[in-house]
This record gives C-alpha cells, structure tokens and sequence, in this order.
C-alpha cells in the first residue's frame, strides 16, 4: 500500500469522502431508512499543513482505498481545547478493510499532528461504527466530553489521546 498527502477536495479523496458518507447514512438510518452523511462543515484548507494533514492510501492497482486527515482545533463554543487535533473522515473501503490500513494512516496523522505542535488527538464518532470505536480504543483514546457539530447527540460518542 502507497500512502500520500493529498488535499480534502482532490479527486480520489471526494470520491472516498461520497463512499463513507453513503456509509454514514446507512448505518444511521431511521426506521424509515432515512439518513444523513456527517453534516459537519469542512473544507480543504482546514487539512492544508501546517494546520492539518490529508492522507491516501493506494492500493496496489493505483485505486484509492483509505483516508484520514486531521485539523487544527483551539478552545472554542463547540467544547474543543487549545492545542486540540480534529481526526476526520478515517475510511477504508470494505474491499481494504482487515489489512492494517486504519492503524497506519492513524499513526502518520497522530505523530503529524504532534510535530505541527498539537498535544492532543481528538474525534467523534457513533454508536453506529463498533469498528471504529473498538480502533481507537485499542490505540489509546479515551472516552472524553463531547465537543463538535454531534455533541448534542445521543449516538455520539468522542475519544481522545495525548499526543
């Protein structure tokens, strides 16, 4: 596997962002089967360095697979604190999945964001992806206050790591 930096809005990474946002929508669907992707606001700047980071992974054939960056995050009214790191969008395409993928983008982005001078790693995910909570869990992340767009959520579930 290739890992890159690559920008938010490059091609292969919107199509893995519309991949895990169908995601999204399916695991948290209603009982009408209606669902929403992560409706929190981002764009590519948020990932430019030195205020985040943006990766890729490849898979032998060329083809995208996963995806991860991280954002800068100060003290503000969504309950982040100074010197936070935001973990965003952390996808693997079911094809990809088992193969270590998620650890090692984790890893690259966490010791990104602790050179940019972060010290700590945080991220909200849902009651919806066991995978990822068990993922984090099993790297060191905590349970932590909620903060972000979902904070008010019942489903939501935020983590953090010292860095």
């Amino acid at each position: 596997m290739d890992i890159r930096t690559s920008s938010f809005d490059h091609p292969d990474a919107v199509k893995l962002n519309d991949a895990v946002q169908l995601e999204y929508a399916e695991r948290y669907a209603d009982d009408d089967g209606d669902g929403e992707g992560d409706l929190t606001p981002l764009d590519a700047s948020m990932f430019a360095p030195p205020l985040g980071l943006y990766l890729l992974a490849y898979d032998d054939q060329g083809l995208p697979v996963a995806s991860g960056g991280w954002r800068t995050q100060d003290a503000n009214d969504e309950g982040y604190a100074d010197g936070d790191a935001e973990l965003k969008r952390m996808y693997v395409v079911p094809e990809a999945r088992g193969l270590g993928l998620a650890r090692r983008i984790l890893a690259l982005l966490e010791a990104d964001a602790r050179a940019a001078g972060r010290t700590r790693m945080v991220l909200e995910t849902g009651t919806a992806q066991p995978e990822a909570i068990a993922l984090y869990a099993s790297s060191g992340y905590e349970p932590c206050a909620k903060f972000g767009y979902y904070r008010d959520y019942p489903n939501s579930r935020c983590f953090a790591k010292p860095l």
